[in-house]
């Protein structure tokens, strides 16, 4: 979250509470106040149907708001008959009544002119890892570390099942919001992000990796990309931030459980 928008989000609301404007004009500043909050204030940004997507529902919550209580009604039933109808407003109301749309006409007219840009460089779907990344203070070599847990799979198999099945709950509360039910890619945020999220049951994903990739994509998410991954407006976090490591292998040997496939092996580099 950029701090300087928060402080002047926070600085707004602490300032409505002083000025106690009615409903209405209550509800708007906090649509305005919560748009540039989402728009501006979150890094990396919003793609636009996201944003869209939670200003219908600030929109929605503000108007079961407002329409919740009769006296509520009331008071912007009022307020609305005096800017239409009272000449202190005269010039206010013909200024909204050409400018809005003017507004909409010239939103229509961008969308209908924009040419399409190509990406400045080619995008590479599977980048070249680095050597070695910081993940959670420590130093994790991507190239030739292993996943702890999976020789459980032939030496311990209730241990190995009980990771396998903690990283269904990890998948499930986290990362199926995108990646979808079947991990197909197909998630209900899916439509909003560029390029779409990686359909694990595709053979050419999850099966020509190694865990030690996944580890560090997972790890590292969309603001994690080398350069010649861009351009890159992928909203997957970071996820070193919010899980363990040990969440992190575990979700990975559910992905390849669940797809039932099988992890690249090390290879040697001569």
């Amino acid at each position: 979250m950029n701090l300087l928008v928060l402080l002047g989000i926070i600085a707004v609301l602490i300032g409505l509470r002083f000025l106690k404007p009615n409903a209405l004009g209550w509800a708007a500043a906090t649509w305005i106040a919560l748009f540039v909050g989402f728009k501006y204030g979150i890094d990396p940004p919003l793609p636009s149907s996201i944003l869209n997507m939670f200003m219908g529902i600030v929109s929605l919550a503000l108007v079961t708001y407002l329409t919740a209580a009769n006296d509520r009604m009331k008071e912007i039933g009022g307020n609305i008959v005096t800017f239409l109808v009272s000449k202190k407003y005269q010039w206010a109301l013909l200024a909204v009544l050409i400018l809005l749309p003017l507004l909409v006409a010239f939103q229509v007219y961008r969308g209908m002119t924009q040419a399409p840009q190509p990406p400045v460089s080619g995008r590479t779907i599977h980048p070249v890892p680095p050597t070695t990344v910081s993940v959670n203070g420590a130093q994790f070599n991507v190239i030739e570390s292993h996943n702890p847990y999976r020789e459980l799979e032939s030496s311990d198999a209730n241990a190995f099942a009980a990771h396998v099945e903690n990283g269904r709950r990890v998948y499930y509360q986290n990362c199926v919001f995108c990646h979808g039910d079947n991990m197909e890619g197909d998630g209900i945020f899916a439509h909003g992000l560029d390029p779409i999220p990686a359909n694990f049951q595709d053979a050419t994903t999850i099966a020509m990796l190694q865990e030690s990739y996944l580890f560090w994509r997972i790890a590292k998410g969309g603001p994690g990309l080398p350069a010649e991954s861009t351009p890159w407006l992928s909203a997957m976090p970071a996820w070193e931030l919010f899980l363990t490591d040990e969440e992190i292998w575990d979700v990975i040997l559910f992905l390849y459980d669940y797809t039932d496939q099988r992890p690249r092996e090390n290879e040697e580099v001569h």
